[in-house]
């Protein structure tokens, strides 16, 4: 079958199930851009600039699978990197695509814009292979084996590939096989599989106290249904790193809660580090997962990774994470009775009053937003915490059936909420998504709020604003005007960046305005701005004692933190 270069790229990309390209034009993705215009069953999304289309791909693909990331040469895909790295460390799909010059150019290394002037046109592949797990520069002569070759890597390994397209090929005329894109899942060596299921099987019958521990590969790599299904036979407690929050589902009886070392609640640590058979699903542990490195899991623990896992001393390597835990959900025994993990003990979940200290009219407090929060989440929301407040706050808070939380809990690259969000409803335009941003985290990439707007996307954003990086005030300088930012005057955004939307804007710093904007955003079925004016030094408990752990761990014993906390205890 013929097709151009460009038509065949498009074609797979729709294979693979992406509806949206998103990026910002430039001259050598153009004739490309045009095609993506003609082409049935995509669209083009253009935000505001490269670093905030990184980040929409990134929200796109944890929902949708997989995204699409347009830009253009060097200028344009050095902006975007960072939201590249972070999809890398983050373990999300992301296909980047960059129009290059045209290939006459590079072989005669002629000196052209966007690049350095000096002939080098291998410096951005270099870079981008830093943070991708295929590359391929496109030909006429490589464009077909190299697209499928590339597209498989980002699937297989749920990370960002990277393909340059030249200006001058989209539009050539090559043969192409006939059909669609044959997406094959990996498949375990046969022998290695019975072993390593034999071996866990065993362990398992014998166990007292089996216990589950997530990380985000298990929603990353397509897990849920076959742990849900091991859980549910074996009535297996199971609980969560930071970074793996929402894994699975936390409106389960046998749901912990978050396990964070010695940052655990009592319940959940004397579980996770008791296990006498411990399956960890990948885990990664950083400094703020595991508070500073704190976890102690025990001898007994199975390390289950994608494509292999550790029991014990053997190491099964060929053995697909997917394929062992279906064969044990076959194999071990069902357990009798139902077994309970226990309600969270999270204070802003439990507390019915709205809060000890709910004065009406009184200032608004994090204590009180998050409780009411709390009340406010629904099943099957999306839910998006920027890193710093939002993300600690909302940490421990036990999820309703079916959300999807979405955050940086690695990278954590402060702004990528907003535009994460953009790509996030997107892939998902029915259901309901809320946003938590600070006001800090919001200006890095507020342009992006006209993209949601100009789209008509109808999500509900709480921007809090507290002057500034609180998560930095906590860790070091309270009062230092380098953790300020200007105060904008928000809720005036939306008209100047959209003049014709229908937006529902508050501003809210008492509990009975609070409550007047969430009955609103709960029955108008609208997009939703609301501000929250709080103290800039208000903050969960939870983020202030991390600040100082934080503060110890990268400032060492005589750092400047001590004065700094020694002055706020007199």
């Amino acid at each position: 079958m013929k097709s151009t270069i460009g038509s065949f790229l498009i074609s797979r990309l729709c294979d693979i199930g992406v509806r949206h390209v998103i990026g910002v034009p430039g001259d050598y993705n153009l004739p490309l851009l045009e095609q993506i215009d003609e082409f049935v069953g995509i669209e083009f999304v253009g935000t505001c600039n490269e670093l905030g289309a990184a980040y929409a791909a990134d929200g796109y693909a944890r929902l949708n699978g997989a995204a699409a990331l347009i830009t253009t040469y060097g200028v344009g895909e050095l902006s975007a990197i960072n939201g590249i790295a972070g999809a890398c460390a983050e373990h999300v799909p992301v296909v980047c695509i960059t129009g290059i010059p045209p290939l006459p150019a590079i072989e005669k290394r002629m000196l052209l814009h966007h690049t350095l002037g000096d002939g080098n046109f291998e410096n951005m592949m270099a870079c981008l292979r830093e943070f991708t797990v295929a590359q391929a520069r496109l030909t006429p002569a490589n464009a077909v084996v190299e697209i499928d070759r590339v597209l498989k890597a980002c699937l297989r390994e749920k990370r960002p590939v990277y393909l340059q397209v030249p200006s001058d090929i989209t539009h050539f005329t090559i043969d192409v096989p006939t059909g669609s894109f044959e997406i094959e899942d990996a498949h375990s060596d046969p022998e290695r599989l019975d072993a390593a299921t034999s071996a866990l099987t065993a362990r398992l019958s014998r166990a007292e106290r089996p216990a589950l521990l997530l990380d985000m590969d298990a929603e990353r790599f397509g897990l849920r249904d076959a742990l849900l299904a091991l859980v549910d036979r074996m009535q297996m407690p199971f609980a969560a790193l930071s970074t793996g929050k929402c894994a699975l589902d936390e409106s389960h009886p046998l749901y912990l809660g978050i396990y964070a070392g010695r940052g655990s609640q009592a319940g959940v640590r004397e579980c996770i580090e008791n296990s006498d058979c411990l399956l960890a699903i990948a885990p990664r542990f950083i400094d703020t997962n595991s508070l500073w490195f704190s976890q102690q899991l025990p001898p007994s623990t199975v390390y289950v990774r994608p494509f292999g896992v550790t029991i014990g001393a053997d190491a099964y390597e060929g053995v697909v994470a997917k394929e062992l835990l279906t064969a044990l959900g076959e194999h071990v025994e069902r357990a009798d009775g139902k077994v309970s993990a226990g309600p969270s003990s999270f204070d802003y979940a439990q507390d019915d009053n709205g809060g000890a200290r709910d004065d009406k009219g009184g200032a608004l407090t994090q204590e009180l937003f998050w409780t009411r929060v709390a009340r406010f989440i629904r099943e099957r929301d999306v839910i998006v915490a920027e890193t710093g407040t939002s993300r600690v706050a909302l940490m421990g808070m036990r999820m309703p059936a079916g959300v999807t939380f979405i955050s940086q809990g690695l990278w954590g690259s402060i702004g990528y909420t907003l535009p994460a969000l953009l790509g996030a409803m997107l892939a998902t335009p029915n259901r309901r998504a809320v946003l938590f941003i600070g006001d800090g985290s919001f200006q890095l990439t507020a342009q992006e709020l006209s993209t949601i707007l100009r789209y008509s996307l109808r999500p509900i954003i709480f921007l809090l604003n507290n002057g500034g990086y609180t998560v930095e005030r906590m860790i070091l300088g309270e009062r230092a005007s380098h953790n300020d930012v200007a105060n904008w005057d928000y809720t005036k955004l939306a008209s100047v960046f959209a003049a014709e939307s229908d937006c529902l804007i508050a501003n809210v710093s008492t509990a009975d305005e609070l409550d007047r904007a969430l009955a609103a955003a709960e029955s108008e079925q609208r997009a939703a701005f609301i501000e929250l004016t709080l103290h800039y030094l208000d903050a969960p408990e939870t983020l202030k004692r991390a600040g100082k752990l934080l503060a110890e761990f990268e400032y060492g014993p005589r750092g400047p933190h001590r004065l700094m906390h020694a002055s706020a205890r007199s």
